[in-house]
């Protein structure tokens, strides 16, 4: 065997040294239910760079696909808001090791759709991971700073502790398509919640790129589904639909906010407006994750009490 011959077959390929391999470009899809799958409907659209330079073709979500979702959610919810706080912190945590391994990958999708430089998308990615290790500390400390005991006429016990919401669907921001997604997303799943995330419509990519790290971390199916197409025709099943509980419309405009906050109000949905972010690397506080909590009262008899005092 020639010097040239053996060259080319340690290099694994068919041919010579000198032809060109081809391109494999990556199929994004939707991520529901802790599976991949297409559209329901089978349509995509091309998703371009702020230059509009095409970068991909991602799925063009239909209602059947936000139905799809929130079958997934509801089924999941019992699971995961039954699981314990501790444990879904160590979750959101195995996430943020998860997105660190791929850092590079998230660093190149961020910077072709947001149109960075390298070192500013390695700054949004850095702090979208940082944020999923904050949340993850808090969701076994939010009940102590919003629960606790309250003072009554009488022998009673009466104890408050916050409850997750149940469904909720997450209008991502339409710039920060990472940072900003992580930052309405890993609160509404620390507390407890399920979530249906309509991705940002001009750069879903890093949304679904985060899909494949959601399943394989030890985010249980279904916890987290993600759609991409157009925000205002996924959204308006979403805020209709009798089993989703609240809806955080970050990503909408104004009209397509009073359209969606509308019809929302049918089944009492708990509705989070969209709020002025200057800066998503700022320390976002705990509102976020006291929005989509309800708190649950019980009262309880502290005993018979006598001459001596309570029998306990």
């Amino acid at each position: 065997m020639s010097d040239k011959t053996d060259k080319n077959v340690k290099a694994g390929g068919a041919g010579t040294a000198e032809q060109p391999r081809l391109s494999v470009f990556k199929t994004y899809k939707l991520y529901v239910g802790g599976k991949f799958p297409r559209s329901e409907s089978g349509r995509v659209y091309e998703v371009t760079d702020p230059q509009g330079t095409w970068l991909a073709n991602a799925p063009l979500s239909s209602r059947k696909d936000a139905r799809d979702a929130v079958v997934a959610a509801r089924k999941a919810f019992g699971g995961w808001s039954g699981a314990t706080a501790y444990n879904r912190g160590q979750v959101l945590y195995r996430v943020a090791e998860m997105l660190e391994g791929r850092r590079d990958q998230f660093v190149r999708e961020v910077a072709d759709a947001e149109g960075l430089s390298r070192a500013k998308a390695a700054a949004q990615v850095d702090a979208a991971v940082d944020r999923w290790v904050w949340y993850a500390g808090w969701t076994d400390k939010i009940a102590q700073i919003l629960g606790g005991g309250n003072p009554v006429a009488g022998p009673f016990f009466n104890l408050s502790s916050p409850e997750p919401t149940g469904v909720v669907a997450v209008l991502a921001p339409r710039e920060s398509s990472f940072l900003g997604l992580v930052s309405v997303l890993a609160p509404v799943i620390a507390t407890g919640n399920t979530a249906v995330v309509v991705a940002s419509e001009k750069a879903p990519l890093p949304a679904l790129s985060l899909g494949e790290v959601l399943a394989t971390s030890d985010v249980p199916g279904g916890v987290v589904n993600l759609l991409s197409g157009r925000t205002a025709e996924i959204a308006a099943p979403l805020a209709a639909h009798q089993d989703v509980n609240a809806i955080d419309l970050a990503g909408a405009d104004e009209a397509l906010a009073k359209d969606l906050e509308t019809a929302a109000a049918d089944n009492l949905k708990r509705v989070l407006r969209p709020q002025a972010v200057d800066d998503w690397t700022a320390t976002p506080g705990t509102d976020r994750m006291t929005a989509f909590l309800e708190t649950k009262t019980v009262w309880h008899p502290t005993g018979s009490l006598g001459a001596s005092g309570s029998a306990y």
